[in-house]
């Protein structure tokens, strides 16, 4: 085996100082990466991180607002300061149009809070995080009827609202609900006729009868209960039940006397506003 040449004390000095650069280097870009994932609320009291909070809502900057509430809540989960970000936590998300995490917050507080004096205005918030869904945006533009909707949101919207209601007749935020649940009531009946005439056009003539029976008697005093009788008058002769025919006839003259659907059939007056009539 041939023996290896001595290394000369300057060539292993070269050698040292180059593995020392590389060394320092790959140290140098440890540090930097290290200091661009430094949380600058690192060490910040509960008052100081809701302080902060409340300044980024003040400003409307929700995305700053929700870091630092979500933080306090992480931090700091028991006291007064936890159990305020869950509520302006659901606030946050529900300006900055995030209605899921807004949900999650509210259900988050009912769990751990449930007699919390603050109990009536997350109810309230709950009932305005579906009462407008991203849609109506679109809606305003297009003059679409809300009831044309998903229903889905407009009920859950309800249920809120008619909770803090019961539970809650005193609360300062229970009338504006209640002029809320009344529209919503409303609407809530209108897409089930919107179903029922769905059903009828189709030939579903039994679903349409049904459907339409549930908002005359589901949802008693509603103006759309006019076109649900008439629905079920058309859907009865249809089934050659003329006797039901006859009953559903009988209670619309008398609750709808020269019925606008006698003239105008099913077919409403076309909404020009709505772009999709224009083409």
């Amino acid at each position: 085996m041939a023996a290896h040449a001595p290394v000369s004390p300057k060539v292993l000095s070269t050698r040292i100082r180059l593995v020392l650069a590389c060394l320092c280097m790959a140290l140098a870009a440890g540090c930097s990466s290290t200091k661009g994932n430094v949380d600058p609320t690192a060490g910040w009291s509960a008052e100081r991180l809701y302080s902060q909070a409340r300044s980024d809502i003040s400003s409307g900057n929700w995305s700053d607002a929700r870091k630092n509430l979500e933080a306090l809540e992480a931090r700091y989960p028991f006291g007064i300061y936890a159990q305020q970000s869950l509520i302006d936590q659901a606030y946050v998300n529900w300006k900055d149009e995030e209605p899921e995490q807004a949900k999650a917050a509210i259900d988050r507080f009912m769990q751990q809070y449930p007699n919390h004096p603050g109990t009536d205005y997350m109810l309230y918030l709950k009932g305005m995080i579906t009462f407008t869904p991203p849609s109506a945006i679109l809606s305003n533009f297009t003059r679409q009827d809300p009831s044309e909707r998903d229903p889905k949101g407009l009920r859950e919207s309800y249920e809120a609202f008619n909770e803090l209601i019961r539970r809650y007749p005193d609360s300062r935020y229970t009338p504006d609900a209640r002029k809320r649940a009344a529209w919503l009531v409303n609407t809530i009946a209108d897409n089930e006729v919107h179903i029922a005439q769905y059903y009828y056009e189709r030939g579903a003539y039994v679903a349409a009868a049904n459907r339409a029976q549930t908002v005359v008697t589901d949802f008693a005093g509603v103006p759309s209960a006019e076109k649900a009788l008439y629905l079920m008058m058309l859907s009865y002769d249809k089934l050659n039940l003329p006797e039901l025919r006859d009953d559903a006839k009988r209670v619309l003259d008398k609750n709808f006397p020269n019925s606008k659907y006698y003239e105008q059939g099913l077919d409403e007056p076309v909404n020009y506003w709505n772009p999709v009539n224009w083409f």
